[in-house]
């Protein structure tokens, strides 16, 4: 999948997540990280692809790019997996705590797991790909679906860019719409100031 699918399906797991189990109050300030975290967490498994926009915005980020591809294994690789997502969340969890005392009312236990669900939408939407994932590394097998990989769908090709992507813009639409309520509630109630 591409950078604004995988954005898109990062926050339609967030706001699933938030929805279904609202957290207790939290400050706005923790609210936008989270977002942010979210949003970042939802490309960051692509990271191990030298052309990922981290390495595109450093200076010698190119350079960078193709030495991370290659100790990371390449692409859809390491940071496809549950290793993956256990190494790049600790890593969050050791910046976050880092900077805690700087972030000040800001929830880092909210904010890492907004970043966690972003990495882990990145996988289940790469699992439909042709490509699949290999969530159990290291076992040699990724990991697709459905299992018939001729009906699986091929990355920034029509049916992401025309069907997939679509349909979760209008999920999205929809899901706010019917819990309308409740998130005028949450955002009256449960975020403070």
């Amino acid at each position: 999948m591409i950078a604004r699918t995988h954005d898109v399906a990062a926050i339609t797991a967030l706001g699933i997540v938030f929805i279904l189990m609202p957290a207790q109050t939290i400050t706005l300030s923790t609210a936008i990280i989270a977002v942010i975290a979210n949003i970042v967490g939802g490309v960051t498994p692509d990271i191990d692809q030298p052309t990922a926009p981290l390495w595109r915005n450093l200076p010698v980020g190119k350079y960078l790019g193709k030495l991370f591809e290659k100790m990371s294994g390449g692409h859809r690789f390491i940071t496809h997996s549950l290793i993956g997502v256990a190494i790049l969340s600790y890593l969050l969890y050791v910046l976050l705590t880092f900077l805690h005392p700087i972030m000040g009312n800001v929830n880092i236990a909210i904010v890492w797991w907004a970043f966690v669900i972003g990495i882990g939408s990145h996988l289940v939407m790469d699992t439909l790909t042709k490509e699949g994932v290999p969530w159990l590394l290291p076992l040699p097998v990724k990991f697709g679906f459905p299992p018939i990989k001729s009906l699986r769908i091929t990355t920034d090709h029509w049916v992401e860019n025309w069907v997939v992507f679509p349909l979760l813009v209008i999920f999205n639409v929809w899901f706010y719409f019917d819990h309308y309520k409740q998130i005028l509630y949450i955002l009256k109630n449960l975020i403070v100031y």
